[in-house]
């Protein structure tokens, strides 16, 4: 065969090469977005995850759906004592992480999420690990769980964590969990700050406690576990 027949063989082979290997960096699910407006009209972006259509941002309104204020309680006594809804924002100080609710807030029958809206229940946080990818095994476990399916849900980085090692999020489902951090049981702020750790409620009760799910910047699992109503976490509403 002459040069000129394997000069034409080996580009194309390179051009096979190339396409596949760009076709295995492409996401491998079809990604539908949309927004949310909330009754202080702070819009959202909104993401289609399976069949569930969830906020892709931590909620930050301020007000119930019926109007009513929420009040802010910034002071620790305040915080520890408090017996019906509450927020707060991360040591006090504006940033862009979202707003931290005690559980009476979430549990309000005034309504925290925007209409047509809920917060996420613990089905549908199951529901959610499930299409990402977290094994029927796992589901019904406390404490850390999975294997690298928080990554699967943090924001790409570099941004919103804290870099530990080879642990980095890729945000592969458009979930966009940033870091907020939480307030804990005792008034105090979790620890090592802003950007290690992110905490959500969901609006399922056990025990006179409520379910909540967290990620870690030198963890690639979910954590599952129940906390008392005081702690203030931040909140990811599903579409109705």
């Amino acid at each position: 065969m002459s040069n000129r027949f394997y000069q034409i063989f080996a580009c194309m082979l390179s051009l096979v090469l190339c396409v596949s290997c760009g076709d295995d960096d492409k996401p491998s699910v079809t990604i539908e977005t949309g927004t949310l407006t909330d009754i202080d009209n702070n819009t959202y972006k909104t993401i289609k995850i399976g069949s569930k259509w969830w906020m892709a941002e931590n909620l930050k309104v301020r007000r119930f759906k019926n109007g009513q204020l929420i009040p802010n309680l910034d002071l620790t006594n305040d915080w520890v004592n408090a017996t019906q809804a509450a927020l707060c924002s991360y040591d006090n100080t504006v940033n862009n992480t979202g707003i931290l609710y005690n559980y009476f807030a979430v549990a309000d029958a005034q309504g925290l999420a925007p209409a047509g809206w809920h917060v996420a229940t613990e089905d549908d946080w199951k529901q959610l690990e499930t299409y990402i990818g977290m094994p029927a095994t796992e589901l019904e476990k406390v404490n850390w769980r999975g294997t690298t399916e928080g990554d699967l849900l943090k924001i790409e980085g570099p941004a919103g964590w804290t870099k530990h090692e080879n642990i980095w999020g890729i945000n592969k489902y458009g979930f966009t969990a940033l870091a907020g951090g939480c307030r804990l049981f005792n008034g105090y702020w979790s620890a090592p700050g802003l950007f290690g750790m992110g905490f959500w409620w969901s609006s399922t009760e056990t025990n006179g406690q409520a379910w909540y799910r967290y990620l870690d910047y030198k963890k690639s699992g979910i954590f599952r576990f129940y906390g008392q109503k005081n702690y203030g976490m931040n909140v990811r509403c599903v579409k109705d």
